[in-house]
């Protein structure tokens, strides 16, 4: 069942023949690909090679000179000069083995591997996302900072080329931090369409540099109409109804009594396993002399009746398992296979026409970052062999390894021997970092705090939700004003709106929906042009919080993109969250954090921000941290990057909490803050049947397709532009506060953003309305009808209304009209 030929049948004929994917290209196509069902909502088919040593058990040598033929064939291109100023990147988990391989082949360039096994303190030197993979985000983190650093040729090795979108947000990234030359793409498989070769052309030349490609075969998959929902369709008729996501011989076996055999490979001291942080000729070199040796143990610890013996490797642990697998079969008289296990879940098939037949299913055993989940071998159960060898790292030598239900149990039952050599887990001594910030915590996500979907966004945020932090606005705003209390020291009471109010906001979403669409993708694509390739979305919370999940979002839509986004807390007066600051240089580049709010009014975060980036980077020496604000809106004209300067109703301005994922504005208190912890927020649980925030993303996010074009025209436009920001709106304010006798900015919030606001936490006093705006004002003048406040239309008013704040309020204050205040 391991073959490209099963009993005279390709075993990507199943697939073929019930999906209609048709498999086109070299005519030694189909000897190194068979076709397999993901189970994965984004991509239906799976092409499974034959000689990548993954999927299908496969000979060491095949799998090992495959790699290495790709490799010469680079150092060719090259040239000796070039190649030894090369450096090689494979990609986690599927290409670590085969980037070794080349890297063999090339012989005179280091190796690194992306991973997706973080390292405490140890701050990665790039990453990108893999769109249509099952488990997307890819780190980089070599032990040698500069190993990436060079201007020599780069070259990238995966499995298969098949749209592109990988390499390009590899490039897109590194190129951005260290500008090359010459990139060289290795795959075993190139089956990249006519218009995927022609965008790799057009980027390499927007980069203004050399892209060459190196495949043993070319083709192309071509997919029927609907192929998504029919695969879905296929792998739910073919899943087995009892035992979901087992293969049928697991489904039944008896008590595991782990007896296996423990191998002492003596592997060199402080010779790196692989190369996730770095792998150099020169440890290469020590392999290769340690090799006979521990394949002589392993040869030494296997059943002498032993015929057909499988090397089985571990996720990214597949260069090690392939070399002791290689050894093995040059002096054993048994028949050696090898492949890997892995995180893809793929249907399994006991068809000659398919090429994953069975599969075993055991539970993680390395305690991944991103949690517990199913991990498998396929094709392993049912083929006959006498042995297995386990080849795992010490960081998955755990006692889920061991378990009753874990993988040398699943292994047992289908072979006579278990045999298990542990390789020391390499981790290089992470750099010095702030020590504050390796004592914070990690993000705060949904479900657990706010009813954002975890992925969206990370708080770095302390829960303060068992507290009572709430005041009525009167007493508020008497402390605040009065210099008694900050602002950020107690929380309104969340103002509960009523359902005429409710119909407003629904009304005023269905009206704007497309309009702050494309907004959300001018923003978006300015940032990505202009800021960072890569860039990593740090919202103000929480105003800029639904803007930064909505520009998430359209990474996603337009570019496959998986950007990370956390939300940061950042007060008037007293600056930005610095733990937070110094919890993202720990994890991030600087450079690479883009802040994010939801709109502009006067510019006073705006202002704010730069001065906190600039204290915090004399303070803390780590500099990096680009202080200019992307908004949604920016009427003010305060930031260079924004969606629009008009100043329109952004319907998650109308509520509070309940647009927000449940989240209370930031507080700041020095008896709940202490100097090491983040600052903190509350989540309102008990508001959940009013919350509406996933639903305004929803409606949102539907007309991403409809404003495509015209989202590109805008940002051409905008590019062209001057963007220089002329602060109108602080001038603006300052002209309002003179006028109207508050001879006090923080009292005047301009544009409909801020004035919603102010009716919804503040004492208002009055508010001025542009003449002639319509139903971008709806809501204000429902609540200022309900608050008993003036609404005073004003001719030449650059905003399309103003909320001002009763000045000198207390509850007895008269405003400076000689009024009393009516709340």
């Amino acid at each position: 069942m391991n073959n490209a030929v099963n009993d005279g049948v390709w075993s990507g004929t199943w697939v073929a023949e019930r999906l209609g994917v048709g498999l086109e290209g070299d005519d030694g196509l189909r000897a190194l690909l068979g076709l397999a069902l993901r189970r994965n909502p984004k991509r239906a088919h799976l092409l499974v090679s034959h000689v990548l040593g993954k999927h299908v058990p496969q000979s060491p040598s095949v799998v090992y000179d495959h790699g290495f033929r790709l490799g010469r064939r680079v150092r060719e291109l090259l040239g000796d000069t070039q190649a030894a100023s090369a450096v090689v990147l494979g990609y986690a988990e599927t290409a670590t083995g085969l980037g070794h391989c080349v890297a063999d082949g090339l012989g005179l360039a280091p190796y690194l591997h992306s991973t997706r096994r973080p390292v405490p303190g140890l701050t990665p030197a790039g990453g990108f996302e893999e769109s249509h993979s099952h488990a997307t985000s890819h780190l980089l983190l070599p032990e040698d900072t500069a190993l990436l650093a060079g201007d020599g040729p780069l070259v990238l090795v995966d499995d298969e080329f098949s749209t592109g979108n990988t390499v390009l947000n590899t490039i897109r990234d590194l190129h951005a931090r260290h500008p090359r030359r010459h990139y060289v793409v290795v795959a075993l498989v190139d089956m990249r369409s006519a218009e995927d070769n022609a965008r790799l052309s057009r980027f390499a030349d927007d980069i203004g540099a050399r892209v060459d490609l190196v495949a043993a075969a070319s083709g192309t998959v071509r997919l029927p109409q609907d192929v998504l929902r029919k695969g879905q369709e296929l792998v739910a008729r073919h899943t087995p109804a009892d035992t979901p996501g087992t293969t049928p011989a697991d489904a039944h076996r008896p008590p595991h009594d782990d007896r296996t055999t423990r191998i002492d490979l003596h592997w060199p001291p402080a010779l790196p396993d692989g190369g996730r942080h770095g792998f150099t000729p020169a440890h290469r070199a020590r392999l290769e002399t340690a090799l006979p040796a521990m394949a002589a143990r392993v040869a030494k610890a296997l059943p002498a009746t032993a015929r057909r013996v499988l090397v089985l490797g571990f996720e990214e642990l597949m260069y090690a398992p392939l070399r002791i697998a290689r050894e093995l079969e040059r002096t054993l008289p048994a028949e050696i296979r090898y492949s890997t296990t892995t995180r893809s879940p793929v249907l399994a098939v006991d068809d000659p026409g398919y090429a994953i037949r069975t599969r075993l299913v055991f539970p993680a055993h390395d305690d991944p970052a991103d949690g517990p989940g199913e991990r498998y071998a396929y094709n392993v159960a049912g083929a006959g062999f006498d042995a297995v060898v386990a080849v795992v790292d010490s960081a998955a030598d755990t006692p889920a390894l061991h378990a009753p239900d874990g993988l040398l149990a699943r292994l047992a039952a289908h072979t006579p021997h278990v045999l298990l050599a542990v390789v020391p887990a390499y981790a290089p001594e992470p750099r010095t970092l702030p020590e504050r910030a390796s004592m914070l915590p990690e993000p705060l996500r949904g479900p657990a705090f706010s009813s954002y979907p975890p992925e969206d966004v990370g708080w770095l945020l302390q829960d303060l939700s068992d507290i009572t932090l709430e005041a009525p606005t009167e007493e508020r705003e008497e402390a605040i004003q009065s210099g008694g209390a900050h602002y950020a020291e107690s929380l309104p009471v969340e103002y509960q709106p009523s359902d005429q109010y409710q119909r407003l906001f629904h009304t005023a979403l269905d009206t704007s929906a497309a309009r702050i669409a494309q907004a959300v993708g001018v923003v978006t694509e300015t940032v990505l042009a202009e800021r960072s390739p890569h860039p990593v979305l740090v919202s103000l919370a929480r105003a800029g919080t639904p803007v930064g999940v909505l520009m998430r979002r359209w990474a996603q839509h337009r570019h496959g993109l998986d950007l990370p986004h956390y939300a940061v807390s950042i007060v008037r007066g007293r600056g930005i969250d610095a733990n937070a600051l110094r919890w993202l240089a720990a994890h991030h580049e600087p450079q690479d954090v883009v802040f994010i709010d939801g709109w502009t009014g006067k510019g006073a975060i705006t202002r704010e921000l730069a001065q906190a980036v600039e204290d915090f980077e004399a303070t803390e020496g780590i500099t990096g941290f680009d202080p200019e604000i992307a908004v949604l809106a920016d009427p003010g004209s305060c930031v260079r990057t924004y969606g629009t300067r008009e100043d329109f109703l952004i319907p998650s301005a109308c509520l509070n909490s309940t647009v927000s994922g449940l989240i209370s504005r930031t507080v700041l208190r020095a008896d709940l803050v202490g100097p090491d912890d983040f600052h903190g927020a509350k989540y309102y649980r008990e508001l959940t049947g009013a919350d509406v925030s996933v639903p305004f993303l929803d409606a949102v996010c539907a007309r991403f397709p409809d404003v495509t074009d015209t989202v590109d025209d805008a940002v051409k436009d905008l590019m062209a532009a001057d963007r220089t920001p002329t602060w109108a709106g602080w001038q603006a304010v300052e002209r309002i506060s003179e006028e109207y006798g508050i001879h006090d900015v923080n009292l005047v919030k301009p544009g409909v953003g801020e004035t919603t606001r102010v009716l919804l936490r503040r004492v208002p006093w009055k508010i001025l309305a542009k003449a002639g705006a319509g139903p971008d004002l709806d809501h204000v003048r429902l609540l200022a009808a309900q608050r008993g406040v003036p609404v005073e239309e004003v001719g030449d008013l650059p905003y399309t209304c103003v909320g001002l704040i009763h000045p000198q309020y207390t509850r007895g204050a008269t405003g400076a009209d000689g009024k009393a205040v009516n709340v």
